[in-house]
Order: C-alpha cells, then sequence, then structure tokens
C-alpha cells in the first residue's frame, strides 16, 4: 500500500504526488502556482475548503484567491474573527454584532453601555493591526457538539450556544484564536497575517468594517452612500427586538415552542403595514407614476401588485405595467464584452418609446402598448390600449425602473421612486451574517425550477453574470429611492428550505457549482422546518413558494 496521493491541479491542469496528510499548502507549492492575492481557500472536488484540509484520497483541486468570491467571503470571515478578537480584548464585557453590507462594508453594531468615540474605533483599529503583526495562527478544531456548546456557554457566547442546541448535529467545528474562540459557517484563513488590507471606520453610531475590493484587492472598496439602505435595517432589527428573535438561534427556539405561525403573521402584518404607508404617502403626494425597481428575485412583481390594492384602498386606480415590455428587439440588443447579448444593461431598453408613451397617458391620450414576446424576441402590438383619468396612477416595475434615463421626460413631481430588496437583517449568530443575496439566490432556484424549468445548476451558473447586471444598473440608483421595501420575511427560509434542498442535491459533484449548492444545503440546514400553510395567499415568498392568489 502507498502512501502517496494523486492530486489534480486544475489551475494548471498539472497532476501532483504527494505524501498522504499533506495539506492545501503543500499541494499549492507543489503545482508551482503564483498568485498575488492568494491562495485563501480551494475547491476540493468542487467543495470548498480551508487552506488547513489534509489530503487523505485522491483528488481534485482549484486554488482560489481574493479574485474570487468565494475566497473574499474566506478573507472577510477572518477579518470578523480578527474584529471579534481586537473587541475582546479591549470591551471583556462588550458584545459585537456584526450585520448587513452596508456601504461597500459590513455594518457592525458594539454595544459596551455607552456611545462609541472615534478613540475607541482607534484604538480597536490598532489593535485588529497588531494581532495581524503578530501572524498568529488560525485554529479549526472538531469536538463533539455538546463540547462546543459548554465552551460558548463559558465564554458567555449565547447566540451560538442557541444555535448549536438547535441543531441536530453530532460534531462540530470551532476557531480558536489566541484565547478567543468563535464559530463560523465557512472556512477562515490559516494565520492572522494573510491580512493585508482593512479598516475599521466610526459609522454613524457604531462601526463600518472595510474590505478589499474583489476586482482590485490591493485597495478598499469605494464607500457608497447608503442611509437609506442602513434607515430600513435599523428599522428592521427594532421589531426583530420586539419579537425576540434576532438570530437563527432564537427562530429556531420560537418554531420549537410552537411559535412558527405567530412569526408568519407578524413579518407579514409589518410588511403590509410599510406598503400601507406608502400608498397613504402616494396619495398625498398627489404621484402620477411609481416606480419600482431592485435585483433580482427582491419581489418587485408582488410589491407592485399588493401595492396596487393598498392603493385602490385610498381612492386611487393603479395600472401596473413592466420594464420587461419596453426590450429593444432581440437583433437590435447590445451584446458584451464576450460577444452575448446584454439584457441587462439600460439601451436594452426602448426608453425613447417608454418615455413618449407614459407622457401621453400622463396627458390622457390613448396608447396602444406593447408585449414583449420572450420567444421570439420581438416586440409585438395585439390592440391593449390604455387611457388613464387625471387622478390614475401608473405603476412602473422592472429592473431600471429607478435608472433616470428610463423616465428622463417625465416632471419630478409626479414621481415617487420605491426601492424592494430582500435586506435579510436576521443573524446566524452574532458574528455570523446572512448574505443578502444568498436570499434572492435561493429564492430564485426555487422559482426557475417551478416556474421556468431550469435546474438549480443552470440558476447558479448564471448568478456572475446577473451579479454584475445588478452592480452596474441597479444598486447605483438605489438611494435615488423614496421609500425602500425589504421584501424578506423573518420565517421564509423555514418555510423554504424543504422545497429548495432536493433542488440543489441535484447540482452534480462533477461541476463547479456544486460548491455554492453545498454551501447554500448548509445554510439551510441551520433553519427548523416550518409549514407552510399558514402563509397566506398575498404573500410576497408566495411569488417563488407558489400558491399565490396574485397571476405573474
Amino acid at each position: 500500500m502507498t502512501n502517496e496521493l494523486r492530486i489534480r491541479c486544475k489551475n494548471n491542469g498539472k497532476r501532483i504526488a504527494l505524501p498522504f496528510g499533506s495539506n492545501l499548502f503543500d499541494a499549492y507549492e507543489r503545482a508551482g502556482l503564483k498568485m498575488e492575492y492568494g491562495p485563501v481557500c480551494a475547491r476540493v472536488n468542487n467543495k470548498v475548503q480551508g487552506m488547513n484540509y489534509r489530503f487523505y484520497n485522491n483528488k481534485d483541486v482549484e486554488f482560489l484567491d481574493l479574485h474570487s468570491l468565494s475566497g473574499m467571503r474566506t478573507y472577510s470571515r477572518t477579518l470578523f474573527f480578527i474584529l471579534a478578537k481586537a473587541v475582546e480584548d479591549l470591551f471583556p464585557q462588550g458584545q459585537l454584532l456584526i450585520g448587513a453590507p452596508v456601504s461597500r462594508g459590513f455594518y457592525c453594531e458594539l454595544r459596551i453601555g455607552r456611545d462609541i468615540t472615534e478613540d475607541d474605533v482607534s484604538c480597536i483599529r490598532e489593535r485588529m493591526q497588531h494581532i495581524i503583526n503578530k501572524d498568529m495562527p488560525i485554529h479549526r478544531i472538531q469536538c463533539p457538539i455538546e463540547e462546543a456548546i459548554a465552551l460558548f456557554q463559558k465564554h458567555g457566547m449565547t447566540s451560538k450556544v442557541k444555535l448549536l442546541e438547535s441543531l441536530d448535529n453530532l460534531y462540530t467545528n470551532y476557531y480558536r484564536l489566541g484565547n478567543t474562540v468563535d464559530y463560523f459557517y465557512g472556512c477562515l484563513l490559516t494565520r492572522t497575517s494573510q491580512i493585508h488590507l482593512f479598516d475599521v471606520i466610526k459609522y454613524y453610531d457604531s462601526l463600518l468594517l472595510r474590505i478589499p475590493c474583489e476586482k482590485d484587492p490591493s485597495r478598499l472598496e469605494e464607500m457608497a452612500e447608503q442611509t437609506k439602505m442602513l434607515d430600513v435595517i435599523r428599522e428592521h432589527h427594532r421589531w426583530q427586538d420586539i419579537l425576540g428573535v434576532r438570530t437563527v438561534g432564537d427562530f429556531n427556539s420560537a418554531v420549537l415552542a410552537g411559535r412558527a405561525t405567530d412569526l408568519i403573521n407578524v413579518s407579514e402584518a409589518l410588511q403590509e403595514k410599510k406598503l400601507s404607508d406608502m400608498a397613504d404617502e402616494i396619495a398625498a403626494r398627489h404621484a402620477r407614476i411609481v416606480l419600482i425597481a431592485g435585483p433580482s428575485s427582491s419581489g418587485k412583481t408582488t410589491t407592485a401588485k399588493r401595492l396596487a390594492i393598498l392603493m385602490m384602498a385610498c381612492g386611487i386606480r393603479p395600472y401596473i405595467l413592466s420594464t420587461d415590455d419596453y426590450f429593444v428587439n432581440r437583433v437590435d440588443t447590445p451584446r458584451d464584452e464576450n460577444g452575448q447579448y446584454d439584457f441587462e444593461c439600460i439601451e436594452a431598453v426602448d426608453t425613447a418609446l417608454f418615455n413618449s408613451q407614459m407622457a401621453a397617458l400622463l396627458r390622457g391620450e390613448v396608447v396602444e402598448l406593447p408585449r414583449y414576446d420572450f420567444p421570439t424576441g420581438q416586440r409585438v402590438y395585439e390592440g391593449r390600449r390604455l387611457q388613464i383619468g387625471p387622478d390614475d396612477v401608473i405603476i412602473l416595475e422592472g429592473n431600471h425602473a429607478l435608472n433616470p434615463i428610463m423616465s428622463a421626460q417625465i416632471p419630478e413631481h409626479q414621481k415617487y421612486r420605491i426601492y424592494v430588496s430582500a435586506l435579510t437583517t436576521i443573524q446566524l449568530d452574532d458574528h455570523n451574517h446572512i448574505p443578502t443575496m444568498d436570499i434572492r439566490l435561493l429564492r430564485r432556484c426555487l422559482r426557475d425550477y417551478k416556474y421556468r424549468g431550469y435546474s438549480a445548476l443552470e440558476t447558479i451558473r448564471r448568478c456572475p453574470s446577473v451579479r454584475a447586471g445588478e452592480e452596474k444598473w441597479i444598486f447605483p440608483f438605489q438611494e435615488l429611492a423614496d421609500a425602500t421595501f425589504n421584501s424578506a420575511l423573518l420565517y421564509e427560509l423555514g418555510v423554504i428550505r424543504d422545497q429548495v434542498m432536493p433542488i440543489l442535491e441535484q447540482v452534480s459533484e462533477r461541476e463547479v457549482e456544486y460548491a455554492e449548492a453545498s454551501r447554500l444545503r448548509k445554510f439551510l440546514s441551520y433553519f427548523r422546518s416550518v409549514p407552510g400553510d399558514q402563509v397566506p395567499p398575498t404573500s410576497l415568498l408566495r411569488e417563488f413558494a407558489g400558491g399565490s392568489s396574485f397571476k405573474y
């Protein structure tokens, strides 16, 4: 029996011989690769692993650097750990809550019994840099789950205790950095010195952790003003505090205690109240056109339909239109750098036709509306004519609805803009946030499979191009909105997990996308199942899970 293993390196096609028990760093050195910003992790048989992973069988390996999403996640999680250690060293009685991405960084609440000062932030930054300069090892430790629970109880980390207690696992992993212990649901770097760039600044009444730019890791992400987004996040944190459900451990405890129906009803009521407030404001402003935009699978369509009902309750007659019907003919669609049709760009939409038709409608004229036939890629006219009254309102939903070009010829005082996004504010625990992008991807996997005939493999494979289009054409305009609507529901992952899991399991281990499918399955496994029969037929979740009383 030989002690030598064969490793296939997918980066350069080399076949590497390694001794039994070698780790990924050994394989990287043998492969002869040079990565300026890596390796930070690797796909081993198309599953992401930390660089401390050891080989006991023949494997395929692809090393990842900071230009990859998985690499940036690994880097960010390591920064979270270093920040948590710095806070523990400086404020032993403090509580750090690492939250949602905002302003191209991570919004972090630090609760120390008083207001945070600039000096506090400077001390945290210096302590983090000291930890990085010490080149401290980050140890990954596997143990029976009851040992990890006891350890976190000893350290007063109740959110992690609640999370682990709600799982059915026999074993788990945790990380140790000096005397600091923590739990993360993905891999970390192996030494603190691998962090080459970061910043932490005072951000309103808390902190903003800044990370390198994925496209150019030599510089930090450029900050973007997202005050309105932050306001929504804070508002939802207040709601969660009222409900007593801030983390997945809290959520699972509530489900096990039989409170799932209450969570559904309160979550739906909070969304209904928010939409009702928007309808009242639209009526008070006498707006004539409501523009609703947001990234893919944010729930724009259901938001428009529910808002229309509430506007009718205010005595307003709404008409819902979609930007999709104003696509140019496919042959006229611009192409991207790869020669493929670029359906995400604003030039893919006939903005001139849209502006002229909207202006005519607002003058009270009769307009024949187009319909875009997706199978043929042609704009067609089928005699669908529309004329609106002087007090009627047009609701337009679509990716480009907030782009100023889209409604350039419509007077500003006649517009009301709404930005919709699934801003998940529930956390796995105090130091593990849930990416907004994950919620939308899971929604899209479910909807595409059930209603569009796409597999999870196809949906995940399209994700990078969808994300690139959102970064360029949707996110830059979100702060133009008059109102921001959070379409995420506190309970939704508990409802969709049992529907999405089998779809994700169909992604073969032979596919690169298996890494993302595997990560999403692990993420969903943290949630207790919630029966979907209590979800109202008008719920936004029904757009993806099925059973809606609306027609799509």
